[in-house]
């Protein structure tokens, strides 16, 4: 029974790795299920075991790329509660967005790989919540309440800034082009740009440095168990 598993879980992977590769060179809208499977050297009915659509195949892959972000954001925040304040946090979110191609993709512009993942009610939701704008809008009533952004300027003013900030980051970060003369950690930069903007005067302690981390994590778990719940949905057979 375990080599069947294996057998499966191997399949599925190389199915995934080549979609993958397909959309990113191809868009979402011009790939197909029959070129899917020569890639992967599988049969198509292959693919159709395990996803009972290309559209169904691709919701799939973004949301596992989407649960690979959540685990590492997670498990930083865990090892060192410290990660919650804005100055850290902004550069640990674009580090692990960079390393999402396919939403790199997405905002870049495929109109057909939007359509894809927003096309279910659910989904469309899910997604809404992973951008920069949620998780400014999520995250910083959280730091605010535990004294880790700066209490002198409205709380909303300083989340749409800081929505600005990380997406204009984001761009510049994942664009082709090394950073001009002179800056060399584009990551230092934002985090300096974050302190100065939201950051308070006097850092606040331990304790509520910890507590704040205790919520984001719990919001971050709540994000990636929908995530997990998608990928169930999205498959025939469990790999």
């Amino acid at each position: 029974m375990s080599q069947l598993v294996e057998l499966h879980s191997r399949k599925a992977a190389r199915i995934l790795d080549s979609a993958r590769e397909l959309v990113l060179d191809h868009g979402a809208g011009k790939v197909t299920v029959s070129e899917i499977s020569r890639a992967a050297g599988v049969g198509k009915g292959t693919v159709y075991l395990y996803w009972p659509s290309k559209e169904d195949l691709i919701r799939g892959l973004f949301a596992r790329d989407l649960l690979a972000a959540m685990d590492e954001i997670i498990a930083a925040i865990t090892a060192d509660p410290a990660d919650v304040r804005p100055s850290r946090m902004a550069p640990l979110i674009v580090r692990t967005a960079q390393k999402l191609p396919l939403g790199q993709r997405l905002h870049s512009g495929d109109p057909e790989l939007l359509r894809l993942l927003t096309q279910e009610p659910g989904d469309r939701d899910l997604y809404a919540r992973t951008n920069p704008a949620a998780m400014a809008n999520a995250v910083l009533p959280i730091l605010h309440r535990h004294g880790l952004i700066r209490d002198d300027r409205p709380l909303a003013g300083q989340t749409y800034a800081l929505h600005a900030v990380l997406i204009g980051f984001l761009a510049t970060m994942s664009a082709p082009a090394a950073a001009p003369p002179g800056v060399d950690d584009p990551a230092a930069v934002l985090a300096d740009t974050v302190a100065t903007l939201v950051d308070p005067p006097d850092p606040p302690g331990e304790r509520a440095t910890a507590a704040a981390a205790e919520e984001i994590v719990a919001l971050f778990r709540g994000i990636r168990d929908a995530v997990l719940d998608l990928i169930d949905r999205s498959q025939v057979l469990q790999p």
